[in-house]
């Protein structure tokens, strides 16, 4: 029976918010065809098998597909192998070699726009206009809204509609938030959904950095 360990990634300074992850450690053990139906009833946005805990090497899955990259899933696995005693210095993904490591309490990885899922990147004037969404608008099936807070300090407002992957609105998304950095081109402090907050910065060779806060929430046995 596998085991299912349930994360909370991109915590919020003040305890809120965070992205629930799920993270199959024993990922080898459960059959390929058997993952999309098991990550659509769990209902994460993402559930991660890790089929190869010594080199990194991972599948991610929304309810509705499977992703080459992502970036909460990708910090809170780093992170969770870290607690596990297993240091890894980069998973990979399909989508290629993620660095990762921790700094000031954060757990960090380092990735490619162009990795990320195709998205509609949409500034707004301000945090109220983001907030007063109920969707997003016609045609734009997977955006990511977002409105300086104070743009001096590099701060923002974003939120995540992602309805074709299975995810109405995601809480915190790491790729989204590499896809912004590298617009941006600028260190951020991204606060998303209830209450969640990414960092990222420029990284060599026009990657984006993204780190934040991991929390651990239960290990359960699935089913």
């Amino acid at each position: 029976m596998p085991t299912l360990s349930v994360l909370r990634v991109f915590v919020g300074p003040d305890g809120a918010g965070g992205n629930p992850l799920g993270v199959f450690l024993e990922g080898a053990e459960i059959p390929e065809e058997d993952r999309q139906a098991i990550a659509a009833d769990l209902g994460f946005s993402e559930t991660v098998f890790l089929d190869d805990p010594a080199t990194g090497r991972l599948r991610i899955y929304t309810p509705a597909a499977e992703l080459p990259f992502a970036g909460h899933p990708l910090v809170g696995t780093a992170w969770l192998l870290a607690e596990h005693g297993t240091w890894v210095d980069a998973l990979r993904p399909p989508a290629g070699t993620v660095a990762t490591w921790e700094d000031d309490g954060r757990r960090w990885i380092r990735g490619r726009p162009e990795w990320a899922p195709e998205m509609t990147l949409r500034r707004y004037e301000s945090p109220a206009e983001v907030d007063a969404l109920e969707a997003p608008p016609a045609g734009t099936d997977v955006l990511h809204a977002w409105a300086w807070e104070d743009e001096t300090a590099g701060r923002v407002r974003a939120r995540f509609f992602a309805a074709r992957l299975g995810v109405p609105e995601d809480e915190a998304t790491g790729a989204a938030a590499v896809r912004l950095g590298a617009v941006l081109g600028r260190p951020l402090v991204i606060r998303q959904g209830t209450g969640s907050e990414l960092r990222t910065r420029p990284g060599p060779a026009g990657t984006v950095e993204v780190g934040g806060v991991v929390e651990d929430v239960e290990t359960r046995a699935y089913p």
